[in-house]
């Protein structure tokens, strides 16, 4: 995930409660207006760090709604997807965000977030194109 979302860190007491404010808070945002994109990115990563990867979804699929050509919102929903092992949904939004500029294909082997995805065989398959495209663009 490229937003800073989903660290593993176990949450304190404090911490969950204020994530529970802030969640609450930007619900209530997105609600009031449904096209705030920092609001939904917000929540986007705040349940990314509680762990409610369903909303987490809805929110993402917002964002992507929000700002299609955005490759960071594209490439965080396929991580959702991933997390959820949805492979071909995943797949789908990481060729998009590739499509759309996203570059960093160090941390896309790395992810924590897409290693579901990294293990289906759909993966291998489409890595093969996207290393033979890496190559020439160095």
């Amino acid at each position: 995930m490229l937003n800073t979302g989903s660290n593993k860190k176990k949450l304190t007491r404090k911490e969950q409660r204020d994530l529970d404010i802030e969640i609450s808070f930007m619900e209530g945002v997105s609600q009031r207006d449904p096209k705030s994109f920092e609001a939904w990115k917000v929540l986007s990563e705040d349940y990314a760090r509680r762990g409610r990867t369903e909303d987490r979804l809805k929110a993402d699929e917002q964002l992507v709604r929000l700002e299609p050509e955005d490759f960071s919102v594209l490439y965080n929903l396929a991580c959702t997807y991933s997390l959820m092992k949805k492979p071909e949904a995943a797949l789908k939004a990481l060729t998009l965000a590739i499509t759309r500029g996203f570059k960093d294909f160090k941390w896309l082997l790395k992810d924590p977030d897409l290693s579901h995805l990294r293990k289906d065989p759909l993966f291998k398959k489409v890595w093969v194109k996207i290393s033979a495209v890496q190559v020439h663009i160095s």
